[in-house]
């Protein structure tokens, strides 16, 4: 069921502040499962009963965004001009296919032909603002038919599942916490607990620091996907975390320095329920912990990611059993913090 669900979420287009298909996709999803609320923000909140009620509150996270483009001018001659939404590596948009906007318009992002280059521009990647969306119009007036200033553009990727339990889309940061989340939701939880399905992580966690003063819980969980460097010429010290062996628990990021005894709490956990645990090695990148975690007094947060290759592109690589590892330890640690 989670990878069914896996594929449809990645399938559909939601950048931060445009979560809206995926926000209804997951409250369909939970039906009349948990007692729903969506704030000003577009934060999906569902409140779960469980088979019993914990001596603490435990909200689990997850972000509904992803990286993408937003559309900021049309040039005389119908080609689109954009801007990332969120952290998106330059080296990895130029000749993709976008789809733009609500009639979601094909088309490819182009630069400067490589042969009229000069000097140090052969040997420098071009910037996205010097990039241009190619929708196949002539004129702007024929691109407004199709598009407009304000439009989002996503990447187009396909969700495929390759090799020993690779699955390769986009957008599986963080869809994959979403499925996951639906998963403890459809299978019943063992405590009353919040599930926060969060908005704008991509450009601040910006829906996580509302959700957290909402709910104001105990304990957190952030659900996650972090990056891995597990290829080619890459040492095994800077690799950060490999696929294939288990859920990453961070012990400190560019946002969080995480509380070392539920970071040990975390692997003793793994550890007595065979599961397959590794840590983060490298103090970089951040998530909606770093929101979550200074809410109203102070909030004991945990982010368990699984690893995931080329990150923040249209073709995120992932392993099915590092989600399943991922799983299993958000379920055990979520009971463990309820009954603190």
């Amino acid at each position: 069921m989670m990878y069914n669900t896996l594929k449809e979420l990645c399938l559909l287009n939601g950048t931060s502040g445009r979560e809206e298909k995926i926000r209804e996709y997951i409250i369909n999803k939970i039906g009349g499962k948990g007692d729903i609320t969506v704030d000003s923000l577009g934060n999906v909140i569902a409140f779960v009963k469980g088979r019993n009620r914990p001596k603490n509150k435990v909200m689990i996270s997850a972000h509904m965004d992803e990286v993408g483009f937003i559309v900021r001018y049309i040039t005389d001659d119908g080609y689109l001009k954009i801007t990332p939404v969120g952290g998106v590596d330059e080296r990895v948009v130029y000749g993709r296919n976008l789809v733009v906007g609500e009639k979601e318009i094909s088309g490819v992002v182009c630069v400067k032909p490589v042969h009229l280059l000069e000097g140090d521009e052969k040997q420098t990647c071009p910037s996205v603002k010097d990039m241009f969306v190619d929708i196949g119009a002539s004129s702007k007036e024929e691109a407004e038919k199709y598009v407009k200033v304000g439009d989002s553009a996503y990447f187009v990727s396909d969700y495929v599942e390759f090799g020993n339990s690779f699955i390769k889309a986009k957008a599986i940061d963080d869809r994959f916490g979403c499925a996951a989340m639906l998963r403890m939701i459809e299978e019943g939880i063992e405590y009353d607990t919040y599930f926060a399905f969060l908005v704008q992580e991509e450009v601040g966690c910006r829906g996580a620091k509302v959700a957290a003063y909402s709910v104001d819980p105990d304990y957190a969980i952030v659900l996650e996907a972090t990056t891995a460097a597990d290829v080619a010429n890459v040492s095994d010290m800077n690799s950060v975390c490999r696929l294939g062996e288990g859920a990453v628990v961070s012990f400190m990021d560019n946002g969080t320095l995480y509380d070392s005894k539920l970071y040990g709490r975390s692997y003793e956990i793994a550890r007595e329920n065979s599961i397959k645990w590794q840590t983060k090695t490298a103090v970089a990148g951040s998530n909606d912990a770093s929101a979550i975690h200074l809410s109203r007094g102070g909030v004991y947060t945990l982010a368990i990611s699984i690893p995931c290759r080329y990150i923040h592109s249209a073709t995120c690589v992932a392993n099915k059993e590092d989600m399943q590892s991922v799983y299993e330890l958000a379920v055990r640690m979520s009971e463990d913090f309820a009954d603190a």
